[in-house]
């Protein structure tokens, strides 16, 4: 019930996208029902029904991925503060976003059950005067066992790997920590790894700091002046660490506080570079090495058999160049921030060099994705012109479904970036930055990456096509 008030009261942004996860849903399932008519209408033929059941995993696999990115960004089923103590945990808004999206998917079957049973002729006669009744096994019934299943693969897979995804996942335990914290019915309490000696906590000056009283260690010894010294050094670190976080946070009133440098000027705060800028995905050879490996593949498998559909070495090269390019978007997207911050930049290109760094893996795999999609398709396409195929409305159906679900998980991922840099933004505007230099960096983010994984998937895509076109 909760569910359903969620989906109801959702923003229209989020009803959008959660209307295309069950319109994929819906074309998935309607291809999953046509593989089953063919395979009732043609018993004869099990390998072709096998094979038309075989290239519905494009599209399923798809239909989930998009499931997934429009599950992330919905703002309605994520952690805040205090929904805990209602009983909304973590653990709950999983649940909420997986049947959130079990719902969407279920709508999105039921449709193409009735368009299935509609085109059959089950519902109000046969359309279109039975043109194109070749797939629905028309006049035959339809198993209800299989039928169920067929429709319900896409629902299950997609709830399952919305709750995978956003599975709570707790806190690594830090190994350099040495104490632990208890909660007992007075409170808490912490449990030191080092043991103390009778009478230690009570004498006087031992919980204080040893710099202000007297360099003496907890057990009340006297301190060294190595000890002394490293301890000072310890002291003068934390502070320092301290007025690096308050400058950080920007707090006001604190300068009076602050190290003094040799001018009588407070000591200028480096600031600390952004997580996940500075550490490179390691995709990125694996994915050159994986694309390599599928374009001597196809080469190879260009080399035996009189006709394309006579080389599966040639279609499995294609899978590996496109796997190879899905794995190199993260590295790609992270070079393309090193690349806008090179050469004397100016703030913009910081920025957006920065961003793209920050988000490579988030932006860059389904960037990749995109790129091994477009250039299978074009190398498809080629194959089917130069055979002098026609393409058929089942595969247009299902070249149009992964398409456009791996482009709308494109622009769902860059919704999901702009959402984790909302403060970034607003920080920006309140520094007195312009209104439109969120969008200008936005802009240049777009273009680079346009300008290096375009050229690229039209590469790709060639170097796919010459060897099926032998």
């Amino acid at each position: 019930m909760l569910a359903l008030r969620l989906t109801r009261g959702a923003r229209p942004a989020v009803q959008l996208r959660r209307l295309l996860v069950a319109t994929a849903s819906a074309g998935t399932g309607f291809l999953l029902l046509c593989a089953l008519g063919h395979a009732i209408g043609h018993p004869g033929a099990p390998s072709a029904s096998l094979l038309r059941l075989a290239w519905c995993a494009a599209p399923l696999a798809a239909t989930v991925h998009f499931a997934v990115a429009a599950a992330r960004t919905d703002p309605g089923t994520r952690p805040r503060s205090g929904l805990s103590a209602l009983g909304l945990g973590p653990a709950r808004l999983m649940a909420i976003s997986a049947t959130t999206t079990a719902l969407a998917c279920t709508l999105g079957s039921v449709t193409a059950l009735l368009v299935f049973l509609h085109l059959r002729g089950d519902l109000t006669g046969v359309p279109f005067d039975g043109a194109g009744t070749d797939f629905l096994a028309a006049g035959r019934p339809l198993p209800l066992p299989a039928t169920l299943t067929l429709l319900a693969l896409v629902p299950v897979s997609a709830s399952v790997a919305v709750a995978t995804a956003l599975r709570p996942r707790g806190r690594a335990a830090d190994p350099s920590r040495t104490e632990r914290t208890g909660y007992g019915r007075f409170g808490a309490y912490r449990a030191t790894a080092g043991r103390e000696t009778f009478g230690a906590y009570g004498r006087f000056g031992a919980r204080l700091e040893p710099a202000a009283h007297g360099r003496r260690l907890a057990g009340g010894r006297p301190a060294t002046p190595e000890q002394a010294q490293t301890q000072a050094q310890a002291q003068a670190q934390a502070q320092a660490q301290a007025q690096q976080d308050r400058g950080r946070a920007g707090l006001p009133g604190k300068d009076s506080g602050r190290p003094r440098g040799a001018e009588g000027g407070p000591v200028p705060v480096v600031a600390a570079p952004s997580p996940g800028v500075g550490r490179a995905p390691s995709g990125l050879p694996w994915g050159i090495a994986v694309l390599a490996m599928g374009l001597a593949v196809e080469a190879y498998a260009s080399r035996t058999g009189t006709a394309p559909g006579d080389r599966p070495g040639a279609v499995a090269g294609l899978v590996l160049a496109a796997v190879g390019l899905a794995l190199a978007g993260p590295g790609l997207t992270h070079l393309c921030g090193r690349l806008l911050q090179s050469v004397r930049p100016g703030a913009l290109r910081l920025l957006a060099g920065r961003v793209l760094m920050t988000e490579a893996t988030r932006i860059g795999r389904p960037l990749g994705v995109v790129c091994a999609v477009l250039s299978g398709a074009y190398a498809l396409g080629s194959l089917h012109y130069a055979d002098g195929l026609s393409v058929g409305p089942l595969t247009l159906l299902g070249v149009l479904l992964v398409t456009g679900c791996t482009v709308a998980t494109l622009l769902t991922a860059a919704v999901e970036a702009k959402q984790a840099h909302a403060g970034t933004t607003a920080a920006l505007l309140r520094l007195g930055a312009p209104a439109s230099t969120p969008r200008r960096a936005a802009a240049l983010r777009a273009g680079t990456l346009l300008a290096l994984f375009g050229p690229l998937t039209v590469v790709v895509a060639e170097l796919s096509t010459l060897p099926l076109a032998l």
